[in-house]
């Protein structure tokens, strides 16, 4: 399985395994648990690289002091034979809860000095909360045994099993986050508004050799990990990068320990606190020696997520350095409050980003002065306004504010980003061309028309510092209004035909073409048919020839990037190189929304990206490689996993069969259709009879199968009496039975040779992979990777010009029945009714009714 597999498989069973506990306290086992696999794991390949073999693990024991005391000082704690999570495992029904509460006791009492703030405390939650996953000792152990034997497969052994373990780790956290309601803000930002975040951070920290980023309100740790993934495109050695965290909830602060550790980062980067950021300034010291190790903590970025609007006590904080130069955040709103604790703790060249409610850019007293002083101080550098419902728990709007300690320009850069996002079931999520689009337009600070705007400080000014992302940014959808001339006499209005303009410009003749008048009030459609018209254009037949030539190359350059190169080319930065080159290839191409080709790139760029992965860790010999498929199936009312014929670790068997087994593979496609054509006969067949004739025995016979001996006995004996006659009637029950036998007879036959064929293909397609030549690989990969990117991306002017061709339609019909036309018909249908009324006779009083319907439809 690839890391997204396991990662789903792993929460399809934890979610079922945690029953009535909270999504959001189970996470804590379940990650605590995969947390001390990655440390036994780690120490075990620590033991190997020193010389001991598998057999000699029995030896780690708390008993050799020297042993102890050389694991601590190379990998910052040691954990004894037993206590190891495979050990565990080899227990089997010997496992029990109290191996686990030894182990994490032991744990605590075996972290070196040096180590010790990085993993002190860091499996209490997993122990106080061991109580919870049973009633008793029993049922705990049978609890904890499922899980540890959940988690077991997940590889810890190499980079890039960091990789695939922090995919997981992530995967968990944000499907708990999904299902734990209001509390998931506590610990969760979603992955997209992370990923914004720390791409807008990335570029302005790229020429760096060094950074230290810090996050205030780390909850799991996931902002400062994306920031790190982030910068590591720019920078040549991620352990140039150090990592700072405070969270003030003590099970929360131990995720962000977990998950910083489990990437690999080296410990003497990461600096953790558990303590309350308001409250407890943290210049960076020793906690041991305060005054003498006192260092101000002053970093390259700051990144945070903290609770909206939460209360807090502002009393005796007039004094503190982080509010002095801007003013105190009232106590019952205190966002102001953490958005300058994270401006005080930037270097002078440094950035921060925030999530904040939207009442922050508005709202007056406290908050309208610190507003104001940051604006008048050139802090406010951005402001992203996000779409609702984007976050776990809260439907509120949000906005992310970028600020700098220093910048050379007054001006703020506002975004309205609220309409770029997809539905994906009850929330919002940014799309990766919504991300792309938003990081641009801050990185290149650029005025589009309803959807950012820089502002001048000015203009601030005039609006009383009032920073509400309406005033200065419309991005209201157009309403479709009607022309009333046109409403009442037909014709197309310029004034809408000018609301095309950009394609005109674009295409210069093509106005001439469709429309009769292009220089009157009102023209009509000069054509039939719009969608010729179009396509036969000289300037959509240049435009299309334009695109056509300008991605013609883009083949030979994708093999040379991804084939030629894919066992060393640089992953995290590979996606970046792709863009920009088609971005490069759109500039001299109108109307095409470079943003919606990122999105094509970004839907393949997943597979490719894991495949690659796989290709440089564990060889390019993993292309001919072929796995056992598992899958879940229920037996005896559990799930059970059992192996259903074989899957490509890499070469899908689908792709391999339509390029080197296309024989065979039509041959049985022909079969599975003559498979369909009779099953839909002989029901077509029997749907025919009527009721009574479905009663007869020998039609539920031959329809269900027989039903006893008897009644086979006697359809036997019917059948051989009809065989007897010469001649039928057409539709005469006993010749439908007949038929409805032999096709029944021919699908049995033909099932048998699909199965055999089927199994035959899959088993030749699982030899085809595994012989494969390097030439039929990269072929192969070409085919998976390549192929589809370049379909899509080629689909692009067809979709501009289609979407031309709906919109001249749309005009062409909107005012193709007028209101006259509508009149003229009423009167006309009125006049009818009328003749028809005046052919009726009745009594008095109905005679008075039907004059008055006359009246009414105004024919006298």
């Amino acid at each position: 399985m690839n890391k997204q597999q396991l990662a789903a498989k792993i929460w399809e069973s934890a979610n079922q395994m945690r029953s009535k506990i909270e999504a959001n306290e189970y996470k804590d086992y379940i990650l605590g648990f995969i947390f001390y696999k990655y440390l036994c794991d780690k120490e075990e390949q620590f033991a190997f690289k020193e010389g001991y073999a598998k057999e000699d693990l029995v030896s780690l024991s708390e008993d050799d002091n020297e042993t102890v005391e050389y694991f601590k000082e190379n990998i910052g704690f040691f954990i004894a034979y037993d206590n190891l999570f495979s050990a565990w495992i080899r227990l089997g029904r010997d496992f029990d809860v109290s191996n686990v509460r030894d182990a994490l006791s032991a744990f605590e009492r075996h972290i070196s000095p040096a180590h010790k703030k990085l993993f002190d405390g860091i499996f209490t939650t997993l122990q106080t909360g061991l109580s919870k996953l049973g009633e008793n000792a029993a049922s705990q152990t049978k609890a904890i045994s499922s899980l540890i034997y959940l988690i077991k497969d997940i590889p810890m052994n190499s980079k890039a099993d960091y990789d695939v373990l922090g995919f997981i780790y992530e995967y968990l956290i944000s499907m708990f986050a999904a299902t734990a309601g209001k509390k998931a803000g506590e610990f969760y930002t979603p992955h997209e508004v992370s990923v914004l975040m720390s791409e807008i951070i990335a570029h302005h920290l790229k020429d760096k050799k060094e950074i230290q980023i810090y996050d205030p309100t780390s909850g799991s740790g996931s902002l400062l990990i994306n920031i790190g993934n982030s910068v590591a495109k720019h920078i040549d050695n991620e352990n140039n990068i150090k990592y700072y965290a405070q969270e003030l909830k003590q099970n929360t602060y131990n995720l962000t320990r977990m998950n910083l550790v489990m990437r690999g980062i080296l410990p003497s980067n990461i600096v953790t606190r558990n303590a309350d950021t308001l409250e407890d300034d943290w210049p960076y010291f020793d906690e041991n020696d305060p005054i003498g190790t006192y260092n101000p903590l002053y970093v390259d970025a700051v990144v945070s997520n903290p609770p909206y609007s939460q209360k807090w006590d502002n009393e005796n904080k007039e004094s503190d350095p982080r509010y002095s130069r801007f003013g105190l955040a009232p106590k019952t709103k205190a966002d102001y409050a953490f958005l300058l604790h994270d401006l005080y703790h930037l270097r002078p060249d440094g950035i921060m980003t925030i999530v904040l409610p939207h009442g922050v850019l508005f709202r007056g007293g406290e908050e309208g002065a610190i507003r104001r002083n940051l604006i008048e101080q050139g802090h406010i550098d951005t402001i992203i306004g996000l779409p609702a419902n984007i976050f776990f728990g809260t439907g509120i709007p949000t906005i992310i504010i970028v600020l700098k300690q220093t910048r050379d320009n007054t001006d703020v850069l506002i975004i309205d980003a609220s309409k770029g996002f997809e539905k994906v079931g009850k929330s919002n999520k940014l799309r990766a061309s919504d991300i792309k689009k938003i990081a641009d337009t801050v990185i290149h600070r650029e005025t589009i028309e309803k959807y950012s705007k820089v502002v001048s400080l000015h203009e601030i000014r005039e609006n009383d510092y009032n920073l509400n992302i309406p005033r200065y940014v419309d991005s209201s959808a157009h309403e479709e209004s009607y022309d009333i001339y046109a409403t009442m006499f037909g014709g197309v209005p310029q004034s809408e035909i000018s609301e095309l303009d950009a394609y005109w410009q674009s295409f210069p003749t093509l106005k001439n073409d469709v429309f009769d008048d292009v220089v009157s009030q009102y023209t009509q459609l000069k054509t039939d048919n719009v969608t010729q018209t179009i396509m036969e254009n000289g300037d959509i037949q240049a435009f299309i020839t334009r695109f056509n030539t300008s991605f013609e190359t883009l083949n030979s350059f994708l093999k040379k990037e991804l084939l030629e190169q894919c066992q060393s080319l640089k992953i995290q930065r590979e996606q970046t190189i792709l863009a920009n080159d088609i971005f490069a290839r759109l500039e001299n191409t109108p109307l095409i929304d470079k943003y919606e080709a990122y999105q094509i790139l970004d839907d393949n760029w997943h597979t490719i990206a894991t495949d690659l992965e796989i290709i440089q860790t564990e060889g390019f010999e993993a292309t001919n490689q072929v796995d056992a498929n598992m899958v879940i199936k229920k037996k005896n009312g559990k799930e059970v996993e059992e192996q259903e014929g074989w899957r490509g670790h890499i070469i899908p068997f689908d792709l391999v069969q339509t390029t080197y087994l296309q024989e065979e593979l039509e041959a049985l496609k022909i079969k599975e259709e003559r498979l369909l054509e009779i099953t839909a006969l002989y029901e077509e067949i029997v749907e025919s009879l009527s009721e009574e004739e479905k009663e007869l025995e020998m039609v539920k016979e031959s329809k269900d199968g027989f039903v006893n001996a008897q009644v086979a006995k006697e359809a036997k004996q019917i059948r051989a009496e009809i065989k007897k006659k010469v001649t039928f009637e057409e539709d005469s029950v006993e010749l439908k039975i007949l038929t409805v036998d032999e096709l029944i007879a021919q699908e049995k036959a033909l099932k048998k040779e699909v199965k055999e064929e089927s199994i035959a293909l899959h088993i030749n397609t699982k030899k085809t992979i595994e012989s494969l030549s390097d030439v039929q690989i990269y072929e192969l990969l070409e085919l998976k990777w390549i192929k589809p990117l370049e379909n899509e991306l080629t689909k692009l002017p067809n979709g501009i010009i289609n979407t031309l061709v709906n919109k001249v339609q749309e005009l062409a019909v909107k005012y193709e029945t007028t209101l006259k036309d509508i009149e003229d018909e009423i009167t006309a249908t009125s006049k009818e009714l009328s003749v028809m009324v005046d052919e009726l006779d009745g009594g008095e009083f109905d005679m008075q009714g039907l004059k008055a319907f006359q009246e009414l439809l105004g024919v006298k």
